[in-house]
């Protein structure tokens, strides 16, 4: 009986963003330590003579994926909307080194889709990208899912 299988694997990353004309808090430069649970579905595989036999997905392989496409773009910068008025964009990239400007606004739940949408095409195999939890506050959260997403 062939069994699908859902891995994960958890990052952590800090990152700042501002939310442009937000009507709170956040429409002030703050951080955030996120927290990415990456979950891939597939069938393991079944080839003893492989060194991954048995797996769905060799977890150092995930990590090198999304250490590619997120972690090593996003940790310790500035996450700014490509819209924000531009002399305060300007005056942000003066004072910090690592601004990363996205045409969206850089909400948890813009993140969780950009994400999904960097790595989703890098999974290897019969795997595919099942899920993307991120944390933006140890009890915020949003999920992106590809069955509300095909």
């Amino acid at each position: 009986m062939i069994q699908k299988i859902r891995v994960t694997k958890e990052f952590s990353f800090e990152m700042s963003h501002v939310l442009s004309d937000y009507d709170g808090p956040c429409r002030n430069i703050h951080g955030h330590s996120y927290r990415l649970f990456v979950t891939v579905a597939g069938t393991p595989l079944n080839d003893p003579g492989n060194p991954k036999n048995g797996m769905v997905i060799d977890f150092n392989e995930l990590k090198q994926i999304v250490n590619d496409e997120i972690i090593n773009i996003f940790d310790h910068s500035v996450a700014v909307c490509s819209d924000y008025v531009k002399t305060k964009l300007d005056t942000l990239k003066s004072i910090f080194s690592n601004i990363v400007t996205i045409d969206y606004q850089p909400t948890c739940e813009n993140l969780a889709a950009d994400f999904a949408q960097r790595i989703k095409n890098r999974i290897p195999g019969n795997a595919k990208l099942y899920s993307i939890k991120l944390f933006e506050t140890a009890t915020s959260f949003a999920e992106w899912f590809s069955s509300d997403n095909e």
